[in-house]
């Protein structure tokens, strides 16, 4: 294939030795252009990929120059392979870890009791949390919020109480031979984080730069002084914010460059994309690809259907298995398995441990939270999930999925869905919009324009350039009411 105008000028950048950010939109063929650059050089290079399936994957696109790795397998030849015995520790229940580092009795924080099993629970999620920044020390801050906790004061308190346990699990990690938290490839990650590693090399390239995660941003950085710097991403599909990751691109050092013609999808599919990339101001505007023939409507038996959250996954799940489909669930069933246990054990009047639920003594309660407390309305789907079909239901409907090889559709969240692609495509209802308004449905100011956060505009991006041929906007039709939408 010839390369484009904009590959063409990538490559020029590279030849010139400028750290290179590369905007690349959805199907423009980010791979591509990075194997190009590298074919063109006989300098030694390195490709930092987002995971070990991509990183398998490039090793057979890549020349032989180029060494194709995850920044976990560079830290595990580094550090990790001397932690090989406690990398194959049996797995041991949170409460036993903080058990066997002091962590022994429940405590009362406000007008709530944290179980040792929370505490425990908090504990290591905390460590988690840490591996994942560029902070050289654990402080408040790497500890998480708490359901009936957000309140600043009340968290001051959980994290005063936490911390010189979660000080002795990072102390334990340091021993290679036997300790009381199970290891994990994070751990290891960050203790070669710590120690500024240089990695040899002529050029560095970073692969999904927009969803890189602190400890790895510093990483790549610290390697400007005697290598060339190339990252490649899109960054409105910068989504996982949520859990720790940071666009490293608007805002790095170096020529900053665009792939914007998407070989995936076709221009009146990149027309739709670009609203949502002006409502997110997005440094990027797509064309499509003329002789690809992609289009907008109504999809009757679609190849995917994707969802907002888990519970608007679990919904469509339901629903397409009453109507008879063979359903794959993008990523399994292990999160919402554990979501229907946690409720179940809640209304049979039982304490659960689930992360998310761990501080309420009662379905009753939970469900009051998810009603009537703001910082529980997220909650409120799948409470109302579970009052509707009951736990068992969505047990059930967990047990039937079918592999994804199997199922005659798939269903996934955006997150998961995230580099991704399917012949058609059908967004679910779950996007609803939020209107700041209390008005009722037939009055005028339902009809003023509504404000999307970058976030969710993302989102909505994510979502409608996941299709090849045909793509059903369904719960994002709304944005077709909406005034002046996305003309840039």
């Amino acid at each position: 294939m010839n390369p484009t105008d904009e590959q063409t000028a990538a490559a020029d950048a590279f030849h010139a030795g400028d750290h290179l950010a590369l905007q690349a939109g959805a199907g423009t063929g980010k791979t591509t252009t990075l194997t190009l650059l590298a074919r063109t050089t006989t300098r030694r290079g390195r490709y930092l990929a987002y995971n070990r399936a991509i990183a398998q994957d490039a090793r057979t696109r890549f020349p032989a120059t180029v060494q194709c790795k995850t920044a976990h397998a560079l830290a595990y030849a580094a550090v990790g392979h001397r932690y090989t015995n406690r990398l194959n520790a049996p797995r041991r229940p949170a409460w036993q870890t903080g058990q066997a580092l002091g962590v022994t009795k429940a405590v009362r924080i406000g007008d709530r009791d944290v179980s040792q099993r929370a505490l425990s629970n908090a504990l290591l999620r905390t460590v988690t949390r840490f591996c994942h920044t560029a902070d050289e020390k654990i402080s408040r801050h790497h500890v998480p919020q708490l359901r009936g906790l957000e309140d600043t004061g009340l968290h001051c308190e959980l994290a005063a109480h936490l911390l010189p346990y979660v000080r002795k699990a990072w102390n334990d990690l340091q021993n290679p031979d036997d300790g009381a938290v199970r290891f994990d490839h994070d751990h290891y990650l960050k203790m070669w984080a710590l120690t500024q590693p240089r990695i040899v090399t002529d050029f560095l390239l970073l692969d999904e730069a927009q969803d890189t995660n602190p400890v790895v941003e510093q990483i790549f950085l610290n390697q400007r002084g005697h290598a060339q710097l190339v990252m490649v991403g899109d960054s409105a599909q910068a989504i996982y914010q949520w859990r720790g990751a940071k666009d490293v691109m608007t805002g790095f050092d170096g020529t900053q460059l665009t792939l914007s013609k998407s070989f995936r999808f076709g221009p009146q599919l990149a027309e739709e994309a670009n609203r949502w990339l002006h409502l997110a101001d997005a440094p990027i505007r797509l064309t499509g690809t003329e002789t690809v023939p992609t289009e907008l409507g109504f999809v009757a038996h679609p190849d995917a259907v994707l969802c907002r959250t888990n519970v608007g996954a679990m919904t469509q799940v339901m629903a397409l298995m009453d109507a008879g489909h063979r359903v794959g669930l993008v990523g399994g069933g292990d999160s919402l398995r554990a979501l229907a246990e946690a409720a179940r054990d809640l209304k049979e009047g039982h304490r659960t441990y689930h992360p998310e639920l761990v501080l309420f003594p009662t379905w009753g309660e939970l469900q009051d939270y998810a009603t009537h407390d703001p910082a529980g309305r997220d909650l409120q789907p799948f409470v109302e999930l579970v009052d509707t079909h009951g736990a068992d239901a969505i047990l059930a409907a967990v047990s039937g999925l079918a592999p994804e090889t199997h199922a005659s559709v798939s269903v996934s969240t955006v997150h998961k869905a995230k580099g991704r692609e399917w012949g058609s495509v059908r967004v679910a209802d779950d996007f609803t919009p939020h209107q700041k308004t209390n008005a009722p449905p037939d009055h005028p100011a339902r009809d003023a324009l509504i404000t999307i956060v970058d976030a969710e505009a993302r989102l909505a991006y994510v979502a409608v350039t996941r299709t090849r041929r045909r793509l059903d906007l369904g719960g994002l039709s709304w944005i077709d009411h909406q005034p002046c939408r996305g003309q840039s």
